[in-house]
């Protein structure tokens, strides 16, 4: 499973913008390790640094010196849709005839290649084959035949999928928010300005103060000299489609999004999880570190009335081993979670354990972990997921494996505890996650876990009427 990206935008009333733009990603570093940018504009010209790498390594004091003016937009990747190399990094930038234009996108569009098709037919040329490029194009066409609102209104009726955006039209900066609210994006007041960003953690790097989460549909233009904003909220849906994984795994555990304390909301999935599957064990323990904080619900709520189940860490983390996932052979990525995570025997051994983690993909993990407690003489093992099963791809930023890939398809929980080898596994009911983050279901987004999409999405299930936007003259075609 494949992070998805995260993106920044700041105006300032008379400091460069690169420094705070460099720390705001930092703080976002998490959302993407592939690729990291900065676009600046100092009232007469656009400059732009884009690498490949992590942030630290994408940028040097003399990179960030050399990107002047009070305004810009920041991009952190990980890849969702488009090559795996330079030509996909971001922020995108385009120069036309209406002046400059640079764009961060996290998401992914599902009617890219129609879309792309049609621009291309106009005589637009294409640099890459993400859809990032597709959405700078049909905005640079809009700006030459309208103000700044209609051309990004006009674009939003075109492109279909999930999309937050930090764009740079000269020196103003937007954020936009795909209708159904898919990709988080939040807006902060500086001491000296606006930001904004996928989640209140950047803010907070910069000492500055969150405000509220950007709407699904709506547009934010922040004014050049950092005074203030105006918004404009173009679409207004009867539903969203949160992505219910941010508040699960990938969003810092100290960002607000859509209101709610990712902490929090993962305390009370874990106080769900016991609710519906609870165990008597000896101990509960986390995978760390992103199973952490539904372990301490999960045991808060063991405990209360005449529980006495210990909480403990008995599993420890190597912090200068890269994620499992990208390992490119099983035997890879076996041999990388016995380097990751080493367990702590005395917590373990003789006891009956309950490990909490938040999701298994390929199960690779889970199977390993499962092994390495028995190894230290674990008594029983079970296991307890503070996500649904997931059966299915995400089409709408997160880059999962494939039906193929993914141990929960076509498998039931018995098999699936067979295969890891458990003495028992639960996942949360997909209910317990809308009641855990106070969310009507049909506002959330859980493709992932149902092969349900509020997308149109070729081959897909619907859980809701949707359908395409119209491309030259006709529905867009599949990707």
């Amino acid at each position: 499973m494949d992070e998805k990206c995260g993106v920044v935008g700041v105006s300032l009333a008379d400091r460069a913008a690169a420094r705070p733009l460099y720390y705001a990603l930092y703080a976002l570093q998490h959302r993407g390790q592939e690729s990291a940018g900065i676009v600046t504009h100092d009232g007469f010209q656009q400059h732009s640094h884009v690498e490949m790498g992590l942030v630290g390594d994408a940028f040097s004091e003399a990179d960030i010196a050399e990107l002047n003016g009070p305004n810009g937009i920041g991009h952190v990747r990980y890849p969702t849709a488009g090559s795996v190399d330079s030509s996909c990094a971001q922020p995108f930038s385009v120069s036309f005839k209406s002046g400059s234009l640079g764009l961060s996108h996290n998401g992914n569009l599902v009617n890219a290649d129609a879309l792309r098709d049609e621009l291309a037919g106009l005589g637009h040329a294409f640099t890459s084959d993400g859809d990032t490029e597709v959405i700078a194009h049909d905005l640079a066409r809009n700006l030459l035949d309208g103000d700044l609102v209609n051309a990004v209104e006009r674009t939003m009726g075109k492109i279909h999928g999930s999309y937050s955006l930090t764009v740079m039209h000269d020196d103003r900066v937007l954020g936009l928010r795909d209708p159904q609210g898919n990709r988080p994006l939040c807006l902060g007041k500086l001491e000296d300005g606006y930001v904004l960003a996928s989640e209140s953690a950047a803010i907070d790097a910069l000492d500055g103060e969150l405000i509220r989460d950007v709407e699904p549909g709506e547009l934010v233009v922040l004014e050049p000299d950092g005074a203030g904003y105006e918004s404009h909220r173009l679409v207004e849906p009867d539903h969203t489609a949160r992505c219910f994984f941010e508040h699960v795994y990938f969003a810092r555990p100290d960002s607000t999004i859509d209101g709610e304390l990712v902490y929090e909301a993962r305390r009370e999935l874990g106080r769900q999880l016991w609710a519906e599957s609870g165990i008597d064990t000896d101990v509960v323990m986390p995978v760390p570190d992103s199973g952490r904080a539904f372990a301490s619900g999960y045991a808060e709520a063991a405990n209360e009335g005449d529980g006495s189940v210990e909480f403990a860490e008995g599993l420890m983390k190597n912090r200068y081993v890269g994620r499992t996932f990208i390992m490119p052979t099983q035997d890879e990525r076996e041999r990388a979670v016995r380097l990751k995570l080493n367990p702590i025997k005395s917590t373990v051994e003789g006891k009956t354990v309950t490990l909490i983690d938040d999701s298994i993909v390929r199960g690779t993990t889970s199977t390993q972990l499962v092994e390495l407690l028995r190894d230290v003489g674990a008594a029983e093992v079970h296991l307890r997921i503070g996500s649904p099963a997931i059966v299915a791809p995400c089409y709408m930023g997160i880059d999962m494996a494939s039906r193929e890939e993914l141990l929960a398809a076509g498998r039931s929980t018995e098999e699936v505890c067979e295969v890891i080898g458990a003495d028992s596994l639960a996942y949360i009911s997909r209910e317990a996650v809308a009641d855990a983050l106070d969310t009507p279901r049909e506002d959330l987004c859980m493709g992932c876990v149902t092969g349900e999409y509020p997308y149109d999405i070729a081959g897909e299930e619907t859980d809701r009427e949707v359908s395409r936007p119209t491309v030259g003259g006709r529905a867009s075609a599949d990707d």
